[in-house]
């Protein structure tokens, strides 16, 4: 079930709770992706970086969206971290459903301008775009862009940026990092901040930089508005890993034996994510489907919301 990022990210801010937004960088990684958001029955975002559509090319989009249209779950297929608006009509032509458009390095007032002149774009042809004020802080080189130090999102400035722009989801800085934390480096959100920010917004929440990050702060995240968690580290690392643990063999060559296992090791780590954002279960808000019986209990009905 193949959807716009607002329709998606829509409903969870209803339902308070956060869709995963897991970035791609081959083929076999969205297989598994796929497989594990079906089985949890999760709404899930497909993201790919402009350096990884890049790596696996545009024509694999097209696959990736006809295995979207297959999936009983609502997906999106997301162009995250989007540098400009030349890279976002790229993005529209070779069939993504959902925008970021990061121009949190420029000063405001450009990045008003730039986001402006995307959302307009998108909107034209009923689709979404994520915009980001403040920025994400970098652990390494091998991370997407960030910052040394991070610069918090103000809410004030926060509630006037949505104002101007008309995004349809909003990143935020509240204190996470792209990439993988060193020892020397403790990660904490600023959840207070997190409440202020979403109180003057309130629309959808993203928090980039989800891996590597204390479970509590996560859920916690959640419950106080986050609807959208980017997660690319983690499942990566944990892909690899177990890639590198099979390929100790040195008779295996064939990626029908290599790259199962390195499946099964990320889909572990994705389910807890689904399990750590509330959103197993909840593909049935999208789909018309009866609510399963715990979701029934506890909201008093089966019928589609949203």
């Amino acid at each position: 079930m193949l959807i716009n990022g607002k329709d998606l990210l829509d409903v969870a801010n209803r339902h308070n709770f956060a869709v995963p937004a897991f970035n791609v960088s081959d083929y076999a990684m969205s297989n598994g992706l796929f497989e594990v958001c079906e089985e949890k029955t999760a709404p899930w975002i497909l993201a790919i970086h402009p350096d990884e559509v890049a790596h696996i090319g545009h024509e694999v989009i097209l696959a990736l969206r006809e295995r979207a249209h297959r999936s009983p779950v609502p997906v999106a297929i997301h162009w995250d971290h989007g540098g400009s608006y030349e890279q976002i009509l790229t993005a529209m032509k070779i069939g993504f459903t959902s925008f970021m458009i990061d121009g949190s390095m420029l000063p405001f007032e450009e990045n008003v301008a730039l986001t402006k002149r995307v959302v307009d774009a998108a909107h034209a042809v009923g689709l979404s775009v994520e915009g980001e004020l403040g920025t994400i802080g970098k652990t390494d080189n091998q991370a997407e862009a960030g910052t040394d130090d991070i610069i918090y999102t103000d809410p004030a400035q926060a509630a006037e940026f949505v104002d101007r722009t008309g995004v349809d989801s909003l990143a935020v800085a509240i204190g996470t990092r792209h990439g993988i934390y060193p020892s020397t480096l403790k990660p904490e959100l600023k959840l207070d901040l997190l409440r202020e920010i979403k109180a003057s917004v309130g629309l959808p929440i993203v928090l980039h930089g989800g891996s590597n990050n204390p479970d509590s702060e996560i859920a916690q995240s959640v419950k106080l508005g986050v609807n959208k968690i980017n997660i690319s580290s983690d499942i990566k690392v944990a892909y690899f890993n177990a890639m590198r643990e099979v390929l100790a063999d040195p008779d295996l060559r064939e990626p029908n034996l290599i790259e199962p296992p390195a499946a099964d090791a990320m889909k572990r780590i994705a389910a807890q994510k689904i399990d750590l954002f509330d959103a197993a279960g909840k593909a049935y808000l999208y789909t018309g489907a009866p609510a399963p019986a715990t979701e029934a209990a506890a909201t008093g009905t089966g019928v589609r919301v949203g």
